[in-house]
C-alpha cells in the first residue's frame, strides 16, 4: 500500500467534485488556496463574542485559529472551562458536548460527499453529530479519499501511526481508533461547515 497518496493534494477537478458532493449533503462548502486565508476564512464565520470549543486538532494549531480563539479575548473559549479543576467532570463533559460553535477538523473526506471523524476518546464528537449550534471544520485537500472504504484505510493505515508517535511524544501514551463519527448529510441548514485548503494542513 502506497501511504503517500494520502499525503498528497489532489487535482483542482477532484477538488471542485469533492466541495460540490458535500453541498449535496448539506454542507457548506469554501474552497481557499492556504492556510492563511484558512485561517481568516474560519475567524469570518465566527460571530463576535460567541462561545467556541476548539477541538484539539493539528490543523487547529498549525493555522494559528485555535490561538486566536482562545487567547484573543475576542471569543468566549469553552477551553477555559475544561481547564478548570473547580467544575466536575460531568458539567466538562456537557460543555465540550454542546457548544454554541464547534471548531475542528476531520480525518477523510470522500468524494461522494462523506466525513469521517476518528476518536482515541470521542470528546469531540457529540457536538460535531448533534450538540453544537454549529461545526466549523477546516481540511486540507489531502484528506480528500475516494470513497468511505479508502477513508478507513486512511485513517488506520496513515493517520493513526502519525498521532500515536505524536500523543507518544507529548503524553506518554499512544492513541487509538476507539471510535469513528461518519457524517452522511446534515438536514439541519447551515449548521455544518468545511473549510477545504489547498495544502497539506494536519494528518
Amino acid at each position: 500500500m502506497n501511504m503517500m497518496k494520502y499525503d498528497q493534494i489532489p487535482s483542482q477537478e477532484i477538488i471542485n467534485k469533492t466541495a460540490e458532493a458535500l453541498r449535496r449533503s448539506g454542507i457548506e462548502v469554501f474552497v481557499v488556496e492556504n492556510a492563511a486565508e484558512a485561517r481568516q476564512k474560519a475567524l469570518e464565520l465566527l460571530p463576535p463574542g460567541v462561545e467556541v470549543m476548539t477541538m484539539s486538532s493539528q490543523t487547529l494549531e498549525t493555522t494559528g485559529i485555535a490561538k486566536e480563539v482562545n487567547e484573543s479575548g475576542g471569543y468566549k473559549p469553552v477551553r477555559e472551562k475544561l481547564l478548570d479543576k473547580q467544575i466536575p467532570a460531568q458539567d466538562k463533559k456537557k460543555y465540550g458536548a454542546a457548544p454554541a460553535f464547534a471548531l475542528g477538523s476531520v480525518h477523510a473526506v470522500t468524494q461522494e460527499g462523506q466525513l469521517l471523524i476518528a476518536s482515541n476518546t470521542g470528546s469531540q464528537l457529540p457536538a460535531y453529530a448533534y450538540g453544537a449550534g454549529h461545526v466549523i471544520w477546516v481540511v486540507g485537500a489531502q484528506k480528500i479519499v475516494k470513497d468511505r472504504e479508502d477513508g478507513f484505510k486512511r485513517i488506520y493505515e496513515y493517520v493513526l501511526p502519525l498521532e500515536d508517535a505524536r500523543a507518544r511524544k507529548a503524553y506518554g501514551m499512544g492513541s487509538n481508533v476507539s471510535k469513528v463519527l461518519i457524517v452522511n448529510k446534515e438536514i439541519e441548514s447551515g449548521r455544518l461547515k468545511l473549510i477545504l485548503v489547498k495544502e497539506k494542513l494536519g494528518f
